[in-house]
């Protein structure tokens, strides 16, 4: 198996300690769609933050005098704060996102590099569609992997509700394991480990449990946590597929949220997923979570043939198992 992300380092430590005294001292926020965030920000009398979440939610500029001298020091050592070019503000390069009742690290708004990541709409559908999964499962989980982690909510989430089980966050960007790992120290899920990974390449062995909730766009700038390649995004999607079909144990199961683009009525994903599973001793369900997301994205020349981006849940189950 690859070596794990290394422990915590000092700025590590320190955006932690950070992310403890925010969830400690009673902070929440829910992320909204970017297009929703930046009307929000633009609205009058929010050009600065005025409070925490304006700071840690909203991404907004902010003096160090909006919070307490400790919380700004320890954005200081995590290298978190960083200066705006006049006017003797800051911005937080991290927001912080609610989810259960738990805190999660991701980055700021704009999500502009190439190696952000990411957190919102999608994460909250994609949690949802997990504590369906699990809900409905009878059978012990003892090996369970997230292809593609991000900030590891999948993952955490999954180590959270089966604490016997091992728990894989699997990602190439650096980024994002650096987050993942220390919001699951944050969340206290000892048994949720990140790990470099292109797919499942990193890790050897079958799983109970696969998850994941890839990029499904079509990104000019290909940026990580959004470009899902292939026609029309979904070219990440099948090879996560692919890759689980081949690695999951005997009555294990794959839960796979994605989005499509649905041309004239006509959804590509399902179709490939149909393709590769006819024949296949598999079980398996698909149904749209959501019929109508980023829709903004229809705007854009990529998708001027598409009706609709389908927000969308595949199950896989393969038989056997005790």
């Amino acid at each position: 198996m690859s070596t794990p992300a290394p422990l915590l380092c000092e700025a590590d430590a320190s955006l932690l300690a950070l992310a403890k005294a925010l969830r400690d001292g009673g902070y929440r926020f829910v992320t909204p769609t970017p297009a929703t965030h930046a009307r929000v920000n633009r609205r009058p009398g929010n050009e600065v933050a005025r409070d925490l979440r304006g700071v840690f939610g909203w991404s907004r500029p902010f003096s160090p005098d909006v919070m307490p001298a400790e919380l700004f020091a320890l954005m200081q050592r995590a290298e978190v704060a960083v200066p705006e070019s006049e006017g003797g503000l800051w911005r937080s390069l991290v927001r912080l996102s609610s989810l259960d009742g738990a805190l999660f690290l991701h980055s700021a708004y704009p999500t502009d590099a190439a190696d952000a990541v990411f957190f919102g709409p999608d994460t909250y559908r994609f949690a949802s569609a997990i504590r369906i999964e699990l809900a409905a499962r009878a059978a012990p989980i003892h090996r369970a992997a997230d292809i593609g982690c991000g900030a590891g909510p999948g993952g955490i989430l999954v180590a959270a509700a089966c604490p016997g089980a091992a728990v894989a966050m699997l990602d190439i960007n650096d980024a994002a394991l650096r987050l993942a790992r220390i919001n699951a120290v944050l969340a206290g899920t000892s048994n949720a480990a990140a790990f470099r990974s292109d797919l499942l390449s990193g890790v050897p062995g079958d799983f109970d449990w696969i998850v994941s909730n890839p990029p499904y766009l079509l990104d000019p700038a290909r940026r990580s946590y959004r470009h899902g390649g292939g026609s029309l995004g979904e070219g990440l999607s099948i090879a996560i597929l692919d890759a689980a079909l081949e690695r999951l144990a005997p009555g294990g199961t794959l839960v796979l949220y994605t989005g499509v683009a649905i041309v004239e009525g006509h959804d590509a994903f399902h179709a490939a997923a149909a393709g590769r599973l006819a024949g296949m001793d598999m079980a398996w369900r698909y149904r749209e979570a959501d019929p109508d997301v980023f829709g903004e994205e229809l705007e854009d020349g990529a998708y001027d043939q598409a009706d609709r981006i389908a927000a969308v849940v595949l199950t896989i189950t393969k038989p056997g198992g005790r």
